[in-house]
């Protein structure tokens, strides 16, 4: 028999989660630290990534942003009334917030404009098939696996680290003072939203996995969660990897052109 999960502690600390719930925390964190660390957010942070490289960037996380309430839509399916109280919780909260997602998509929209990329340039994804996996394993996970890991693996890793790493670009205010004073509010309001509003949709997600999972789930679950997860940082750290492999040739192709300019 499961031992229910009910949450008495605040929502956004560990503690008040089950021992298992906090050593996924603990274990999955390395990987999640390498996203929200990664060297592209602190280029993006001070404004020193090069146009090609925004570019990339935009064009291909486009497919994760435009298919987020999608996923959220295929895990609503696999929920009943009354069946469980986690799937009560999960069938409430991806109800009310799949609608924000699809208000987050026309943001992704707009800071792509400000970059010059238009939506016919986001709905082409003219760029390396590397960028795609990310949303590619998103889609999989929501349609092939059970509620609790596919909830796991997007809602709880993509959107934790996304969350951090946004607050990571927003820190300082470099970024956004590149943008012409009249466009920045809705350059910046993607990123805006998410570092300010969807830090708490993380936690969130988490209270929904304890509550299905109880008090003790078995070790199998436990891995599975654990894969999952880990695995949604993973795909995320090859996306920014792929996207720095793009920014150092761009300038190692400067650095040439200026050595030749300079011998001849």
């Amino acid at each position: 028999m499961i031992e229910t999960f009910n949450r008495t502690g605040p929502l956004m600390e560990a503690a008040s989660y089950p021992d298992w719930a906090q050593r996924l925390i603990q274990d999955c964190s390395a990987s999640k630290r390498r996203v929200v660390e990664h060297e592209l957010y602190q280029r993006m942070r001070d404004n020193r990534l090069s146009a090609k490289t925004m570019r990339q960037y935009l064009i291909g996380g486009w497919p994760v942003v435009e298919q987020f309430a999608l996923y959220m839509a295929q895990n609503l399916t696999k929920t009943r009334f009354a069946r469980h109280p986690g799937e009560d919780m999960a069938r409430r909260w991806l109800m009310r917030n799949i609608r924000v997602e699809l208000n987050h998509a026309d943001y992704w929209v707009n800071w792509s404009r400000a970059h010059g990329v238009s939506l016919e340039d986001l709905q082409a994804q003219q760029v390396a098939p590397e960028l795609h996996a990310l949303s590619h394993w998103c889609w999989h996970t929501s349609s092939a696996d059970s509620l609790i890991v596919a909830i796991a693996a997007t809602n709880y890793a993509i959107e934790g680290a996304t969350g951090e790493w946004s607050a990571v670009v927003c820190s300082n205010g470099l970024y956004a003072a590149a943008f012409p004073e009249e466009d920045r509010k809705r350059a910046m309001k993607w990123l805006k939203m998410h570092a300010q509003y969807d830090d708490a949709h993380p936690w969130e997600a988490l209270e929904i996995i304890c509550t299905l999972a109880g008090m003790n789930p078995s070790k199998s679950l436990q891995i599975e969660l654990r894969q999952a997860v880990c695995k949604s940082y993973d795909y995320m750290f090859l996306f920014l990897e792929r996207c720095m492999q793009l920014e150092h040739s761009e300038k190692a192709s400067v650095m040439r052109e200026r050595l030749e300019m300079a011998e001849s």
